[in-house]
């Protein structure tokens, strides 16, 4: 692997290399100033044979580099390439899809404020990530009340000659019904703007000004609106933890460890004020401290979230000043990596730090009660082996039509995403579900080979006669000792849940309340919710091109142009001849014949 011969052709250039395994996946990618030195050092190891690195290095059977002209390149490129492998031994910082955002759209005509899942280039401006949903909830609750903006889908205003519902309750000025001047709503937009980026003293003085001067052009219920906004506001502002009085932007990072595990916590202040935090639980990770820490920054930002003018250490980090030139280039000016030594600065970092440790009770707290309903799993079950992870599969259909089987997987009383997995029932046809549990346990035992590693218990959500299925493919199989099976069902609708076990004639029976059944039933209905979110984009998705599929002269190529340039059916339904014939591939014959065939008299 890193044999003399190998070491001799690599260069003493910057760049990044990439560890592999015998399969070819990539366990590690890491950046070096010279390539040579680095991957040399490898072979100079010291320590236990049960070291991280070591562990690492017994499966790694092939290397490969990248040159890159300049250490900041390499830098950039090794960021990308951990995004795009998630290698097992860098840091993966997984909580970015999960953590929602607030849109204001302000290249619309009329902006509107709204929560996002995730960042597109489409020239919004988004606010975030949330840690906490209910406080993203809360903040979009706060701005609609005091900043009422237009809540009704599309980019574009539809006139109307009444205000809807919303207008009557004050949560909408009505700019459909032209209640609102143009210029007064995108100074309103504005205001948004500067409350989501912190800007919560400028923003109290511009209101203030508002107010003074709508009271001068005695436009007494004008200055009554702002006046509440005022009032509102300071309420806001009051509960809001002031940590600097010299003002200024600045992301905080905590750092705390207990054995191989590491917690990283991100608090963002903004005009001197607390403005969110974010956590990171980083389990089992490989490197030291310094290294750690700078993968975490290196992931945290990118073009799309870039830093602030100062970010606050609670050490120095590797690559410090090269990333810190990395930074300035994101953000367009200058960001300082500084380690924060005294004064307000050092309490912001011993503020972080317990944050960061606190992380480590809460886990702590969570082994414990998982330590105690894992073996009243075992008890109430009567199961021989462990009930560290459990699957679920459930089937998902109308009439037989569109069947998916869904599969969930929870570990130590979590969702494991790594093991959901959906199957298209292929072999079935007709409302079978007997034949549609066959197909996908077999699909999941015989025909996933990704899936590697078996639960300790496999879950039906059914009764016996689903149990039966399950138990018939698992010894058809051979792996009856392996896996302990269940079936959990409400067989009547004035019935609690029953659990079925192979070999019992009986079900078990566990009060509503008991959390053993509390547990099987949320990992049941993630499941159920799982497949039943597929099985609705599979159907929308053959209603969608069945009906396009009806219209002459419109094949695979010129349906995909059409949604893509038009959007959704019903926007193709809607769409003039002039705006069909607009798009790549459609002339104004085949224009015609669309048209005409969603307005039919």
């Amino acid at each position: 692997m890193l044999s003399p011969e190998f070491l001799s052709s690599v260069p003493h250039s910057p760049g990044v290399y990439l560890m592999l395994d015998k399969s070819s996946t990539v366990l590690y990618v890491g950046k070096a100033k010279a390539l040579a030195k680095r991957l040399v050092s490898y072979t100079r190891l010291k320590g236990p044979a049960h070291s991280k690195t070591a562990v690492m290095l017994s499966q790694v059977k092939k290397v490969d580099f990248l040159i890159t002209n300049t250490e900041k390149e390499a830098l950039i490129l090794e960021a990308s390439l951990i995004k795009r492998h998630k290698p097992k031994y860098n840091v993966i910082l997984r909580d970015d899809k999960s953590y929602p955002l607030i849109k204001v759209t302000i290249q619309e005509q009329w902006p509107r404020l709204m929560m996002s899942r995730r960042k597109r280039k489409d020239g919004a401006r988004y606010f975030g990530p949330y840690a906490s949903s209910s406080a993203m909830w809360s903040t979009l609750k706060l701005l609609r009340r005091l900043f009422p903006l237009r809540q009704c889908k599309g980019a574009e205003l539809k006139a109307r000659k009444r205000p809807c519902l919303n207008h009557q309750m004050n949560r909408c000025l009505a700019p459909c019904a032209g209640k609102i001047e143009h210029h007064r709503y995108m100074a309103m937009v504005d205001k948004v703007v500067m409350f989501l980026e912190g800007r919560n003293k400028s923003l109290r003085n511009d209101l203030h000004r508002a107010m003074q001067e709508a009271a001068e052009r005695c436009a007494f219920e004008e200055a009554a609106v702002v006046r509440d906004q005022i009032n509102a506001l300071n309420k806001t502002l009051e509960k809001q933890i002031v940590v600097s009085q010299t003002g200024g932007d600045r992301d905080v990072y905590g750092f705390a460890r207990s054995g191989a595990s590491v917690s990283v916590t991100l608090i963002y202040v903004r005009e001197g004020i607390i403005n969110g935090t974010r956590r990171f639980f980083l389990k089992d990770t490989y490197g030291d401290d310094p290294v750690i820490l700078s993968q975490v920054i290196k992931q945290v930002y990118d073009a799309k979230v870039p830093p602030p003018p100062m970010i606050l250490l609670p050490f120095a980090i590797d690559d410090q000043q090269l990333l810190q030139e990395h930074l300035s280039d994101l953000s367009g000016r200058k960001a300082s990596l500084s380690v924060a030594r005294r004064g307000d600065r050092r309490h912001l970092i011993t503020m972080a730090n317990t944050n960061a440790r606190q992380l480590f009770d809460e886990q702590d707290k969570k082994t414990a009660s998982w330590k105690m309903l894992s073996e009243s799993l075992q008890k109430k079950l009567r199961l021989d082996g462990r009930a560290e992870t459990i699957e679920c599969v459930d089937i998902s259909n109308i009439s037989g039509t569109d069947a998916v089987g869904s599969l969930v997987r929870f570990s130590g009383g979590e969702p494991d995403k790594s093991g959901y997995r959906h199957y298209r029932i292929t072999s079935v046809r007709g409302p079978d579900d007997y034949a549609m549990m066959a197909e996908t346990i077999r699909k999941r035992f015989d025909k996933s080979p990704e899936l590697t590693v078996l639960p300790d218990i496999f879950m039906v959500d059914g009764g016996k006669g689903q149990l039966a299925v399950a138990e018939a493919i698992i010894k058809e199989l051979g792996l009856e000792n392996q896996i302990s099976l269940l079936g959990i069902a409400k067989e009547r609708a004035d019935e609690g849940e029953k659990i079925y076990r192979p070999g019992r004639k009986n079900p078990i029976i566990l009060p509503g309340h008991n959390p053993v059944l509390l547990y099987l039933m949320r990992v049941r209905d993630e499941a159920h919710r799982f497949g039943i979110t597929f099985h609705r984009s599979l159907r929308k998705k053959r209603s969608l091109t069945s009906t396009l599929d009806q219209i002459p002269g419109v094949g695979a190529e010129r349906k995909k142009r059409l949604l893509k340039s038009i959007g959704s059916l019903k926007k193709i339904s809607r769409a003039s001849i002039a705006e069909l014939q607009e798009v790549e591939g459609i002339g104004e014959e085949l224009a015609r014949q669309i048209h005409s065939f969603f307005n039919q008299p």
